[in-house]
């Protein structure tokens, strides 16, 4: 263990070392291979190995958008934080959460909504918004499929990852049928932190 606190980039290391080694025969795509292996890292929960599925060309689709200087919406101020901001910087990129934001919460309020779902409302306002990233509202994940579904936006990229029992399941499966590049978490699980993960994984990738 003295080995790992001198050098504490040898932890990680090894975790990924280990994470390989638990999930022995099953092997993914190398760029799916990374975001598994990092999600599984961030939550130390080896069903993510199941239940994450990411749609034909979602990793390519992001890489475009980050490369171009596209932003990342996030629907709560922990998934924010926890993105690489600085390796997102250097391609021009930013990331937004804009759920305090009093606009936000003046339209929740007036139109009986969720900040949530208010939060998307003012996102898609912004073209270079290009990933949206939901790892706690399932209520923003509906939003926003409504949205992609009216024309209104057309993501380059969606993390839908809500955890909970009410909604989250479902707001993931709304999305396995839209023609939208997605990366998703089937049933209850995910999170903020999940989310951030995933991002950061494809950001690694650069």
């Amino acid at each position: 263990m003295s080995d790992y606190i001198k050098v504490p980039h040898l932890i990680e290391e090894r975790s990924f070392e280990i994470i390989t080694e638990e999930l022995g025969d099953k092997t993914f795509p190398e760029d799916i291979a990374k975001i598994v292996k990092r999600v599984i890292h961030t939550t130390a929960d080896f069903q993510y190995a199941e239940i994450l599925v990411v749609s034909e060309d979602a990793i390519n689709s992001a890489k475009k958008a980050i490369k171009s200087g596209g932003h990342i919406v996030t629907d709560t101020k922990m998934a924010m934080s926890g993105i690489n901001k600085k390796k997102l910087s250097e391609y021009g990129g930013e990331v937004h959460c804009f759920i305090s934001d009093e606009d936000v919460a003046k339209t929740a309020k007036e139109k009986g909504t969720t900040r949530a779902m208010a939060a998307m409302e003012k996102a898609i306002k912004d073209e270079k918004n290009k990933i949206f990233v939901i790892g706690n509202a399932p209520t923003a994940l509906f939003k926003l499929k409504q949205f992609i579904e009216e024309g209104k936006v057309k993501p380059d990229l969606v993390v839908g990852v809500p955890v909970g029992f009410v909604g989250a399941a479902e707001s993931k499966e709304e999305f396995e049928k839209l023609n939208v590049p997605y990366i998703v978490t089937r049933g209850r699980k995910g999170g903020s932190t999940v989310a951030a993960a995933i991002v950061n994984a494809i950001l690694y990738m650069l």
